[in-house]
């Protein structure tokens, strides 16, 4: 098979993709204070519903994992526009610079949010000592160190990123290695791309990482600056999977492309994850290793197929470039990395409300985006924050002073 690298042509439906991986993980935090059984959130709203159970379980499969391939298959397309420093200094300027800021500035928050929470279920929550006691946080400093954000997609990414390319450059050392590495690889590639069962073979290492993970499904890896192994290699497989992909014309359309095959897997492992999660807690069960066997790789399958759709679906549904789209790319990466303490504080304030809870994870999560898209418009768009975080300053659009003049 011929590799064809692809350095000139945009498919712009990727950029709706970024957004919607992104955008996806404002909705997955905001249902979190709706799950039917308390979790350790930050707070427990008086109205939940095992809906939200349902879509926390399918979101949380893919959202990520999908950031991840996309972000490896752009990660090719720079790689071939620049040089390997410039894409060095490209990787640390917009990943670890808002990393480290954005740890420093947005954990007081959180911190503050997770105090007022427990505070509101009691009925005593105090503004001022919850933001005192948030920032005073800092103070305990190493420790605790990456616990309490959710920044660590960031940690992850630029490890992987820096990881890759080392490995790359170590293999290129010996030519004949490289080659005959290259030929696999594009093989193996393109046949889960094209095969009709492709995604249920690389489901299967898919489910080997997951089983050594403490709960039934996929981590988060909060806890510690020392990467979780099977977390980094679901991780790393996708965002490798991704640079790959970008390595042959259209071959992320073949492994996207709906197909009634990719349809039936979705719905038969997604059923199957709803019904055999009720028996994680069950350890006394005869066939526990093998319920838990068929739910993880039903998970793995559920992730690879909702990620190829989502691919497929943003290709049938954006065409050509979009103002819009674009706009929402550029702005995904600060919303996500801004959004939380936003979502929590908005969770507290509408926990004792008697609403709904469908009005409730609507009205959070639409405040949450509007106000952050307000934010990233004045503030950051057309600042040295968005030219960090976009590579470029951009044009307001929404506050641009000139746009009807």
């Amino acid at each position: 098979m011929t590799s064809q690298i692809q350095t000139n042509q945009r498919l712009y439906y990727l950029d709706g993709v970024r957004a919607f991986a992104l955008i996806l993980g404002v909705f997955f935090h905001a249902s979190l204070s709706f799950m039917p059984m308390f979790i350790g959130w930050a707070v427990m709203d008086i109205s939940t519903s095992e809906v939200v159970s349902i879509f926390v379980l399918i979101s949380h499969s893919f959202r990520m994992e999908l950031f991840f391939l996309i972000a490896g298959y752009f990660s090719h397309l720079k790689f071939h526009q620049q040089s390997l420093s410039t894409f060095l200094k490209s990787r640390f300027v917009r990943i670890l610079i808002p990393f480290v800021l954005g740890w420093f500035l947005l954990r007081p928050l959180l911190v503050s949010g997770w105090i007022l929470g427990g505070e509101s279920m009691r009925g005593e929550a105090n503004i001022i000592n919850g933001l005192i006691a948030g920032f005073d946080s800092l103070s305990e400093l190493p420790k605790g160190l990456l616990i309490g954000t959710h920044l660590w997609f960031l940690y992850y990414l630029l490890f992987i990123s820096i990881s890759l390319i080392l490995l790359r450059v170590v293999i290129g050392q010996h030519q004949p290695t490289y080659h005959w590495l290259k030929v696999v690889l594009d093989r193996g590639v393109s046949w889960v791309s094209n095969a009709r069962t492709g995604i249920l073979w690389v489901s299967v290492p898919t489910s080997l990482c997951l089983w050594f993970m403490n709960s039934w499904g996929m981590e988060t890896p909060d806890k510690s600056l020392i990467p979780n192994i099977p977390v980094t290699l679901i991780y790393a497989g996708f965002f490798f999977f991704g640079w790959l992909l970008h390595r042959h014309d259209n071959l992320i359309g073949l492994f996207s492309k709906i197909t009634p095959s990719k349809l039936i897997f979705f719905l038969v492992s997604t059923l199957s994850c709803v019904i055999l999660a009720g028996f994680e807690m069950k350890y006394g069960h005869v066939n526990y290793q093998y319920i838990k066997a068929g739910f993880l790789f039903s998970y793995a399958v559920m992730m690879w197929t909702l990620i190829a759709l989502s691919i497929g679906f943003a290709n049938k549904l954006i065409k050509g470039s979009n103002k819009v789209v674009r706009y929402l790319a550029d702005a995904s990466y600060w919303l996500y990395l801004i959004h939380l303490p936003i979502v929590i504080w908005l969770q507290i304030a509408f926990a004792e409300l008697p609403l709904h809870w469908s009005l409730k994870l609507v009205t959070v999560s639409g405040m949450t985006i509007l106000l952050s898209i307000l934010l990233y418009d004045i503030f950051v768009r057309s600042t040295l924050i968005g030219a960090v975080l976009n590579g470029s300053r951009k044009t307001r659009v929404i506050f641009n002073k000139h746009k009807n003049q």
